[in-house]
C-alpha cells in the first residue's frame, strides 16, 4: 500500500511537470471588435448541447490540478468504451472553455485549450474504433459523436468570428479534427446501414 501511494504521488508530480512544460505558447494580436457571426451560421441548428465547463478554467490558478485529474482518469480507465466517453466529455468542455477564453480576450490560452480539446475529440473516435473491433456495440456513441463533431464545427465557426485575425488560420486548421471525426463516424454508421443526419456544412470546404 505504501508503495502504491508513493508511486501515485510521484506520478502526480511528474504529470504536473509535464503539463507545465508542454503548455503551448502563442502570441496573437487583439481581436477585431467588428467581427460578427454571419446570419447563415446563426440559422444552423445542431441537436447537441455542450456540457457545462465548470468554474475552473485554464486561466485559473487551480487549473493544473483539474487538468491533472483528467489525465489520471484517462490513465486509470482501461475500457475503450469508457475512455471514448471520457475523451468526448473532455473535448466538449474544452471547446466551451475555449470560447469563453476568446470572449475574455485571452486568445493565446484559448487557442491552446481549443487545440487540446479537439485532440481529445480525435482520441474519442479512435477509442470507439478499438471498442468496435473488440465486439462492442458503439452505434449509440457513433450517433452521439457525429452530432458532437457538427457542434464543434459550429462553435469553432463562432470562435472564428471573435478571434484575432492572426489566430484564424490556425483555428481553421483545427477544424480538420471535427471534419475527420465526422467522416469516420459517418463511414462506421454507413457500414451498419444506419441513416445519418444531414451535414449542414457539407459545402464548406
Amino acid at each position: 500500500m505504501f508503495g502504491i501511494l508513493v508511486f501515485t504521488f510521484a506520478f502526480a508530480i511528474l504529470s504536473i511537470s509535464v503539463l507545465e512544460s508542454s503548455s503551448l505558447k502563442y502570441a496573437f494580436a487583439a481581436p477585431s471588435p467588428t467581427s460578427k457571426q454571419t446570419p447563415e451560421d446563426q440559422e444552423i441548428k445542431i441537436d447537441y448541447t455542450l456540457p457545462y465547463p465548470g468554474r475552473i478554467l485554464p486561466d485559473s490558478p487551480f487549473w493544473p490540478a483539474k487538468a491533472l485529474r483528467d489525465r489520471l482518469l484517462h490513465v486509470l480507465t482501461i475500457s475503450p468504451s469508457k475512455i471514448m466517453e471520457l475523451s468526448l466529455l473532455c473535448s466538449d468542455k474544452r471547446l466551451a472553455m475555449s470560447k469563453i477564453l476568446f470572449e475574455r480576450q485571452k486568445p493565446e490560452l484559448a487557442f491552446s485549450t481549443l487545440t487540446k480539446g479537439e485532440k481529445y475529440l480525435e482520441q474519442a473516435i479512435k477509442k470507439e474504433s478499438e471498442a468496435r473491433k473488440k465486439g462492442a456495440d458503439t452505434t449509440e456513441f457513433l450517433l452521439k459523436i457525429l452530432q458532437a463533431s457538427l457542434k464543434h464545427r459550429q462553435v469553432i465557426g463562432e470562435i472564428l468570428s471573435i478571434a484575432p485575425e492572426d489566430a484564424k488560420p490556425g483555428i481553421i486548421k483545427i477544424q480538420d479534427y471535427s471534419k475527420n471525426v465526422f467522416n469516420s463516424a459517418r463511414e462506421a454508421l454507413n457500414s451498419k446501414g444506419i441513416e445519418i443526419p444531414i451535414n449542414p456544412f457539407e459545402g464548406d470546404k
